[in-house]
Formats: C-alpha cells, structure tokens, sequence
C-alpha cells in the first residue's frame, strides 16, 4: 500500500500544472524603452545640474566674501537677497510684473493662432507639406546665429530713416494704431483694453508666427490622430462644420491644448530675450551680485511653477479623454 500511495502521489506531482513563464505586455516592453532613452538625461541631471542646483540655493542665502588667504568665503544671511530682490530692488518687481502680464498676452494668441493654422493646414490642399514647411521655418531660423542677426535688425529699431510719430516708435514697426481698431469698433460696445489688446495682436504677429511653429506640429499630430470614421458619422448625421468643430475636433485634440499651453509658457518664461532673465543676467555681472542673481532666479524659478501648475489645474478640467476598451 506505500508503494501504490507513492506512485499516486508522484503521477499528481507529475501531472500537476506548471508555472507559466511571465510575458511582459507590449506596454511594460514600451515603458522599458522609455526608461533607456531618458536614463542619459537622468544621469546628466544627477551627475552635473544637482551639485549646481544645490550651490545655486546656498549662494542665495549667504554673502559672497573675500578670503585673506584667497579665495571666496560665505556669509549666511537668512533671507536678506530675497527681501533685497522684492521689495529693496524695484526694478526686478517691475520686470518680473511686465513678464509676467505679457505671458497673460502671449499665451492664448500663440495658442489660438497655432489651433487655426494647423486647422487649415489639415485640409486636403495642393502643396500642403510646402504650406506646412514654410510656417516652421521661423522654428528654424529663430535660433543661433540667424536670431542675433534678426534681433540687430536695424529695420525693427527706431533710426532716424523712419519717420517718428513721436511716441517712441515708428510707423515701420506699427501695423495698426489704437485709431484704426476705435475706428473699426466705433458701434461696438468694447472697452479700451480690449481695443488695446487688439492692437498689440496685431502689431506682434511676427513675434507670434516665429513662436508658433512646434504648437503647429503638436496640433497637426493631434488632428491627424483622429479617425475619419467619425467626421463621416457627423456628416451622414447632418452636422454642420461649426458643430463638427466643436463637438469632435475641440474635445478631441483638447489634450493637446494643454500641452501646447505649457510648452508656450515654459518656452516665453525661458527664451534668451526674456526681459526678467537679461535682468538677473546683468545683476550677476555686478560686484558681488553673484548671490542677489541666485535668490532673484529662484524666485523666478517659483513664480514659473506656480504659473504652470495654475495654467495645468484651468485647462486639465476641461480636457477630454478618449477612454479605451481593456
């Protein structure tokens, strides 16, 4: 009888299930290779920008002194370079006020613009890649050497071939003036902002054209994603191309405005012609204006983020998420 239970107990051991090797799923394969391609941006982070990040916060609370024996010594202060940098310096408030009040202006032109272009680029027309070539180029040119030579651009200064309105600018710079928009809005109850607003749009739409390029893109990626199925389902339906807009289009590609909208912000917050940046830029090459740049970038630094965070939480409760059936 031990032998029979034996060979029982082994023929249920051996017909017993054996465990299944476990597959990564396609996605946990795509994660990995996520992992690989920003594994050089991490180790580039850890390795070199966090002893700076670090040395940067401890410049800002301390003084830069002089050794006797050579050298820099530092000084604690507490909190004296932030006071110094809001409230003693008025300057640096004022420029940071201004930067901030031509984010307000900049973002949404940016991003509508953008929206409307690729909109447009979208349709089935001839020539569309060269169409789509032609308004990424600023992209291109907007950098290196060919950005130095468009910020020196005699053209865009005031010089003594213009003629002078007197205000400041010239008539090359000024597309339209506060007159023509009243003019135009003569039987419209609008308030002088908004006639304001207007006309800084329009005077700045080279500044917004050059700027716009990569939302472009994003935008064109978004709108190409979307099935064709769908706008055929609206017009067998009968919806008209406004409603088609923004009943599949706007909720569809609503994602992408929000990435479009952060990546504008960080981009005008960022840019080397930031007027905030030059400022801390030029308090930096003072005498011992190395820890009063360090306390005024990271006030900058908290000031973009509360920004980002502000326009993520506006923009992320009205984003629509496709689901997909698991």
């Amino acid at each position: 009888m031990n032998a029979e239970a034996k060979n029982q107990k082994k023929i249920k051991l051996d017909s017993a299930p054996k465990k299944k090797k476990k597959i990564a799923s396609l996605e946990k394969k795509k994660a990995r290779v996520g992992y690989i391609f920003v594994l050089p941006f991490i180790i580039g982070l850890v390795i070199i920008y966090l002893p700076m990040i670090f040395q940067s916060i401890n410049y800002s609370f301390n003084q830069i002194g002089y050794a006797d024996g050579g050298g820099i010594e530092l000084t604690p202060v507490g909190l004296d370079n932030y006071r110094e940098a809001l409230f003693t310096d008025p300057s640096y408030f004022e420029t940071l006020r201004n930067g901030i009040g031509r984010i307000v202006f900049d973002v949404p032109a940016i991003v509508i613009f953008s929206l409307f272009m690729a909109i447009l680029l979208n349709q089935d027309i001839a020539g569309r890649g060269l169409f789509r070539a032609i308004f990424f180029i600023p992209v291109i040119i907007s950098t290196g050497l060919i950005s130095d030579i468009d910020a020196s651009n005699i053209l865009m200064q005031n010089t003594g071939s213009s003629i002078d309105t007197g205000t400041g600018t010239n008539n090359v710079q000024q597309i339209v003036s506060a007159m023509d928009i009243e003019m135009l809005f003569s039987n419209m109850k609008v308030g002088a902002q908004l006639v304001d607003y207007v006309v800084d749009l329009v005077n700045d739409i080279f500044n917004i054209v050059n700027r716009s390029g990569v939302q472009m893109l994003i935008f064109l990626a978004g709108l190409q994603s979307i099935s064709p199925a769908i706008y055929e389902s609206c017009q067998i339906d009968g919806a008209t191309g406004w409603e088609t807009f923004w009943k599949i289009t706007f909720p569809m590609i609503s994602p992408m405005i929000l990435v479009n909208a952060i990546y504008t912000v960080i981009d005008a917050l960022t840019r080397s012609d930031n007027a905030v940046m030059s400022y801390i830029e030029e308090v930096y090459t003072q005498p011992d204006g190395m820890t009063l740049s360090a306390a005024m970038s990271w006030i900058y630094f908290l000031i973009v983020f509360l920004l980002i965070a502000l326009v993520s939480a506006v923009i992320s409760a009205y984003v629509f998420y496709q689901r997909r059936d698991t």
